[in-house]
């Protein structure tokens, strides 16, 4: 499993601060990143990826928070995919 992972459903009003800590509970992060709205900078556009120092952690944080509540929402958690060529 790719360590890089898709984070969506997310509230706007989270940030990278609150996923971090969300995903830090699981296991060791490299980062994690809220795609913020470019006309609403203040605004997440709801989706965000984490980057897990290993694969068994990035399995576990998969299994333990795909369709897991944050703030009345169910989180999505699976695999980071390559972004399709337009």
């Amino acid at each position: 499993m790719a360590k890089k992972l898709f984070v969506g459903s997310l509230p706007f009003s989270v940030r990278d601060e609150d996923l971090k800590q969300l995903f830090e509970q699981i296991g060791e992060i490299e980062s994690a990143t809220v795609v913020m709205d470019k006309f609403q900078p203040d605004r997440s556009r709801g989706f965000g990826f984490v980057e897990m120092a290993n694969d068994d952690d990035a399995q576990k944080a998969v299994d333990q928070l795909n369709g897991s509540d944050l703030e009345g929402r169910a989180i999505v958690v699976n695999e980071a995919r390559p972004r399709e060529e337009r």
